[in-house]
This record gives structure tokens, C-alpha cells and sequence, in this order.
């Protein structure tokens, strides 16, 4: 896809997406059992927000809520990295995990920008900062290490970019306020009417066995690992890269 137009899309489809901090969090008392597992399910939801909310950081999220099994956290990276169709069986795992990382880490500092208007838009992204938003994976997997390092700065960047927007403009302290208000103020509760049961078949690259069991929570997966529940992937309606 040719870059301008991943950009645009970026801008203008990233506010609708369903990965909005609370968008399911339906408060309600409940007199119909759920299990353990699921109430489980829907409190890491909720944990993963409050800790972005925090301070918009992604990697003490993923700390927190995803699986602690390497080879499952390469599994995700694949699976929800958005890699193209680059050759990643030589790649470390930790370089790849990482890269995945930074990758939703940006996805999300650009969520607090989403749908600006025409006078915000050059402002909130300039030429710089869309050039490292359009940044690719290497062809050659030598150059991973390169590429991670490159996503740690276009992280603090872009960082660095929202701290001085904030500071000249209220209208973006106020975005950045209301997205982590409303990601620490996110509930979610099972429902009332129905039991929640477990789904079978995950064909997402090879984060869990087609008989593995998991359950899809607003626009979280979540299974067990060892007997905890955790994240194993998000789902957007538009991707970020």
C-alpha cells in the first residue's frame, strides 16, 4: 500500500476503532453465575486499561495481562504485529517481541490524536513524525536489531511530540486527560442475559491449539496460561501499520 494513502487511513479511521479505553464496560449487577475463569477473564480486561491508563504505556500493560510463555509471546508478536510477509524465522524472539511492543506502543500514543481536524492534522503529525509511522520491517532479518532500536526512538519521539503539543495546546492535554481518565475508569462485567462459554479454534498464527479454549472479551482474546487468565491478542477493525 502505498504510503500516503496507509497514512491517511491511519488518521482518518483510527477513531473508530473498537480498542477505545471502556468502549465495552457495561456496569450491572448480575444474578447469573459466570465462572471463575470468566470472571477472571473480564478483570484482566480491566487491568489491562487501568494500567495504560496510567501513563499510556503499553509495555506495563502487556506486563501485566499477557502470557509470561516466550514462545506463546512470539506467537502474538507474529500474529498480531503486523510483519508483512517478511521472513521472521531467523529473528530473536526477544528482538521480535520487542518489536511488536513498540509497534502497539505508538499505535496507542496515536490513539490519543485520532480524528483531527484539518488545521490539527499537520500540526499532530507532521512530515518527520509520519515518516517514522510509516517505518517497515527490514526485508533483511540482519537489520532487526536496527529496526527495534529505531522503533525505541520513534517511541520517545513521538512521546517527546505529545509532552510539548500538551504543553501549547489545552485542546491536547484535554485528549490526553479524557483517554486516560477513561481507560482507568473502564469496567467490564459480564453479561446478565447468558452464560459465557469458552470458543475453540483460534487461527491466529500459533498462539494457542485448535482445541485450546479462550474467549473473546470487546476487543480482547483471553486464555489461560497456567492457570491464569491473560491477553493473547487485540483486535482493531483498522490496523495501525
Amino acid at each position: 500500500m502505498n504510503h500516503s494513502v496507509k497514512y491517511r487511513q491511519i488518521i482518518l479511521c483510527v477513531g473508530l476503532m473498537c480498542a477505545v479505553p471502556g468502549a465495552n464496560g457495561l456496569a450491572a449487577s448480575s444474578q447469573l453465575k459466570q465462572s471463575l475463569e470468566v470472571l477472571e477473564a473480564y478483570r484482566l480486561c480491566e487491568t489491562f486499561e487501568h494500567v495504560l491508563g496510567e501513563n499510556l504505556d503499553f509495555d506495563r500493560a502487556y506486563e501485566a495481562t499477557f502470557p509470561r510463555n516466550k514462545a506463546m509471546r512470539r506467537a502474538i508478536a507474529i500474529a498480531d504485529g503486523e510483519f508483512g510477509n517478511h521472513d521472521l524465522t531467523k529473528i530473536d524472539d526477544d528482538l521480535l517481541i520487542n518489536a511488536y511492543k513498540r509497534r502497539m506502543q505508538l499505535f496507542y500514543l496515536i490513539l490519543v490524536l485520532a480524528g483531527p481536524s484539518d488545521e490539527e492534522a499537520p500540526i499532530f503529525f507532521p512530515p518527520e513524525l509520519k515518516r517514522r509511522l510509516e517505518r517497515e520491517p527490514p526485508a533483511d532479518s540482519k537489520d532487526f536489531g536496527t529496526y527495534v532500536s529505531q522503533l525505541d526512538q520513534d517511541v520517545a519521539t513521538f512521546r517527546t511530540h505529545l509532552d510539548r503539543l500538551s504543553a501549547r495546546y489545552p485542546s491536547v492535554a484535554d485528549r490526553i486527560q479524557k483517554f486516560k481518565t477513561d481507560a482507568l475508569a473502564a469496567k467490564y462485567q459480564p453479561p446478565t442475559t447468558y452464560k459465557v462459554e469458552p470458543i475453540f479454534g483460534y487461527n491466529r498464527s500459533q498462539v494457542l491449539g485448535n482445541k485450546e479454549p479462550y474467549y473473546e472479551i470487546g476487543s480482547y482474546s483471553v486464555a489461560k496460561e497456567e492457570g491464569k487468565m491473560r491477553i493473547i491478542g487485540i483486535r482493531f477493525f483498522t490496523r495501525l501499520f
